[in-house]
């Protein structure tokens, strides 16, 4: 275990600050919070609280905890996550550890840890690194209740899914129905009782959720930011529309409701319908293993449903509170349900959301190993673990394949190392005292080798933007950049550094402001919030604002929304126009709003 946490806190820590700010709208709002404790709270993109994030603001507290007691930087930003990381994987071999044995803990550590898009997101700004922790916590939990049956750890089991509900909201109930379905078939305990029990678990999960919730409707409305992606200012519209229902079956919504259209420019990768779907493809079985999803966290997903099937199936005529049957219900319904989900959802999804399946796919395919492992004096579950490694080679195989110039060694180096391990279990080779133990590190390097060399890949060049993907570097050596990613230009810092006033400037849509506010040091408003498109601020309150002498610059060629510069960004917009004279700072319009013409 100390190895596996060693290594995977190499992994994740090193060279870390490369990555710089990551998604810097995330940033954005962490460095807000080191500015004000009210931003903090509210996950507040400007230390001035017009607008929040379009996400419950957990990760933000942390990050931003962080960067209060050690100072706004990249590395204050990044290393909670990665560090949330390290404790998901060790987490993950506790609770594999104490159904299933050490060896089935460390096979499912390895497993999370190598997968590439949990390289990715556990050294990026994300909210998903902070999931997966508060999901994979929820799982130990009800481990741990199942042993013998105690309402305690159901309870807190509730707690970490609720607070998995305040950093990114409906997506933490996925494992809702995998964690009662493993609880009502296999605690030892009578069926009232488990009822009761798991009746307590759902009031610590609201109660854990809701607080927030509350505190934020509870507040006065003039006295708070807007919350962004909602079309009503209340988190309930967030969480169930544009971060619930919306993402489940297309809306296509963006911040404050608006159905929205790339701007100008923008390249998305085809397919899917709306602006979600350019993200994820055309909904249906094959999404999580083709385009971009493929390499994220598939290279173990064919053999853990194999696995799960056969584990399930040797397992029927055990005792109810069979302990691997509980196992195999538990992450494999995990990897079920998010799977299904993810795969049909026709709303927004980003290849990195698989992030959260890798828990699941890790520990599922353990357990089914470490079973079949032990049978093996059964043909039969020599055969299926044979199985499970011919199909984890060969597609491993076939996602290299998709990148044939970037180490073309690797896949055929698994390929025959997985050959060979398939020969030994279908021949009895590992049944010998000596050969056995060269039939498992064969059956392991055939199975990991793959998603190792990818994961490493991942973690050696710097990522930026809102859509970050896993792989190799391309073209100039560096990871392509997501939308976000612009750099903002110096000379136009070089003007922000400069003012005094409450904000620096302002400007359409929070993807280019955030790297105003990140380059300069100065709080910038980020008109409309993530997309442009939230009602915040009001044109009245903009010109408040600029009246107040509250914002010194407003700078040009921000997003406008989605929405192509109409509703309220567009208003904005148009007042400025109206009443200042642009100048041009290296070829970027900025407006003094100190200076009005009229």
């Amino acid at each position: 275990m100390a190895a596996l946490l060693l290594g995977t806190g190499l992994l994740y820590l090193w060279d870390l600050a490369k990555t710089g700010w990551g998604n810097d709208f995330y940033a954005m709002a962490v460095q807000a919070g080191t500015w004000s404790w009210k931003a903090w709270f509210f996950g507040s993109l400007d230390p001035g609280n017009v607008v929040t994030v379009d996400k419950p603001p957990f990760s933000l507290w942390v990050m931003g905890l962080s960067g209060r007691l050690f100072g706004f930087s990249s590395w204050s930003l990044l290393v909670p996550d990665a560090l949330a990381g390290v404790a998901s994987v060790g987490l993950l071999y506790l609770a594999v550890r104490r159904l299933s044995g050490p060896g089935a803990g460390l096979l499912a550590g390895a497993g999370l840890a190598l997968t590439p898009v949990a390289a990715l997101m556990f050294r990026y700004d994300n909210p998903d690194s902070f999931l997966v922790l508060l999901l994979v916590a929820g799982g130990y939990c009800v481990v741990r209740a199942l042993e013998h049956a105690s309402t305690k750890w159901l309870v807190l089991a509730g707690v970490a899914v609720g607070f998995g509900f305040l950093d990114k909201m409906l997506q933490a109930f996925l494992v809702l129905p995998a964690f009662v379905l493993a609880y009502a078939v296999a605690a030892p305990t009578s069926p009232g009782r488990r009822i009761g029990q798991l009746a307590a678990a759902a009031g610590a999960l609201l109660v854990s959720a809701g607080w927030w919730i509350v505190a934020v409707a509870l507040w006065p409305v003039a006295d708070r930011p807007y919350i962004s992606g909602s079309t009503d200012d209340t988190v309930l519209e967030l969480a169930f529309g544009y971060n619930g229902l919306g993402r489940i079956f297309g809306e296509g919504r963006g911040g404050g409701g608006r159905t929205f259209t790339p701007p100008a420019g923008m390249e998305l990768p085809t397919g899917g319908r709306g602006f979600g779907g350019g993200f994820g493809g055309q909904a249906g079985l094959t999404r999580l293993f083709g385009g971009e999803f493929g390499g994220e966290a598939s290279w173990l997903l064919p053999a853990a449903v194999i696995g799960l099937v056969a584990g399930l199936w040797f397992t029927r005529r055990a005792p109810r509170t069979d302990r691997t049957r509980a196992a195999l219900l538990l992450w494999g319904g995990w990897l079920v349900v998010s799977a299904l989900v993810f795969s049909y959802m026709s709303g927004i999804i980003h290849p990195y959301y698989t992030v959260a399946l890798a828990p699941g796919i890790a520990a599922t395919l353990a357990i089914a190993a470490r079973e079949l492992w032990r049978g093996r004096a059964n043909f039969a579950a020599r055969a299926v673990l044979a199985v499970l490694l011919a199909v984890t080679a060969v597609w491993a195989f076939l996602l290299l394949s998709r990148t044939p110039d970037w180490q073309p060694w690797v896949r055929y180096a698994l390929l025959v190392t997985g050959a060979a391990a398939v020969a030994g279990l279908l021949f009895g080779a590992d049944r010998g005292r000596r050969l056995g133990p060269v039939v498992a590190v064969l059956g392991l390097c055939g199975a990991l080798l793959g998603t190792s060399a990818f994961t490493l890949a991942t973690a050696a060049i710097a990522h930026s933007g809102g859509t970050p993907s896993s792989g190799p570097a391309v073209g100039g050596g560096r990871a392509p950049r997501g939308f976000g990613a612009e750099e903002a230009d110096s000379a136009v810092i070089d003007l922000l550094k400069g003012t005094t006033t409450k904000w620096a400037a302002a400007q359409s849509g929070a993807m280019q402001a955030a790297g105003l506010a990140l380059a300069s040091g100065r709080p910038v408003l980020a008109i409309g919030g993530f997309s442009g498109s939230d009602p915040a601020p009001t044109l009245e309150q903009f010109r408040q604002y600029v009246a107040g002498g509250e914002i010194r610059y407003y700078v040009a060629g921000g997003r406008g929304g989605f929405g192509g510069g109409r509703g309220t960004a567009g208003a904005i917009q148009a007042w400025v126009e109206q009443n200042f004279a642009p100048l041009t700072v290296d070829g970027v319009t900025v407006y003094d709003l100190a200076e009005s013409v009229v």
